[in-house]
């Protein structure tokens, strides 16, 4: 759905920038990155609007998370559309939830979209196939200390919902790639979505 669709539906979201987000996570004690349209914009440079930013920690440390925005921000966990929030009542996320989102409360808008990423012994795994990797593989870091994800990982991801915001992102990324990287995401869009995937014929544009 569309960012219009969606507030209406869901309420509208005032979600920070990832300085914003580094900010509200400053006492989190645990590894958090940046995905999606942001962490392009931080490879690329090349700006353009966000409906949110999206931060993504490990699963196994969204207590940590809970525990440190109470009082502050009601934690909602996101599965299939429908909302649930973390209380007394519901400790632990609903099990198909992938991610949950922050809000002061329920006439306030959401500020953060928080993914929660499975780990296979204290490792990244991928949502998208059968991988996993230490995190330091699979993320950056910039200069002001933001965490981002590879941009070719976050393609990767992009590729399957192809909105024109993500073919945007990766317009500006495929000429900044280095040649191992290309390769790396041409392997795995063909490898997870086929080989006639709209996609293949601009990053072989870039081989």
């Amino acid at each position: 759905m569309d960012d219009a669709e969606f507030d209406r539906l869901y309420g509208p979201w005032e979600s920070p920038d990832p300085a914003g987000a580094r900010a509200l996570l400053a006492d989190f004690p645990a590894p958090w990155w940046v995905v999606g349209g942001w962490a392009m914009e931080a490879f690329s440079g090349v700006t353009r609007p966000h409906h949110d930013v999206d931060v993504v920690i490990f699963k196994r440390d969204l207590p940590a998370l809970v525990e440190l925005v109470a009082g502050r921000y009601d934690v909602w966990s996101v599965a299939n559309g429908a909302l649930r929030p973390i209380t007394e009542d519901w400790p632990e996320p609903h099990p198909d939830a992938g991610q949950v989102w922050l809000r002061e409360h329920a006439g306030a808008p959401w500020i953060l979209d928080c993914l929660i990423n499975e780990d296979r012994d204290g490792q990244w795994v991928s949502r998208r196939e059968e991988w996993s990797a230490p995190l330091e593989q699979v993320t950056w870091v910039a200069e002001d200390g933001i965490r981002y994800q590879n941009p070719e990982v976050v393609l990767h991801h992009k590729a399957l919902p192809d909105q024109p915001k993500d073919r945007a992102d990766r317009d500006a990324a495929l000429p900044l790639l280095t040649t191992d990287r290309r390769a790396w995401l041409r392997d795995a869009v063909r490898r997870v979505y086929g080989h006639e995937h709209p996609w293949l014929p601009a990053i072989d544009a870039h081989a």
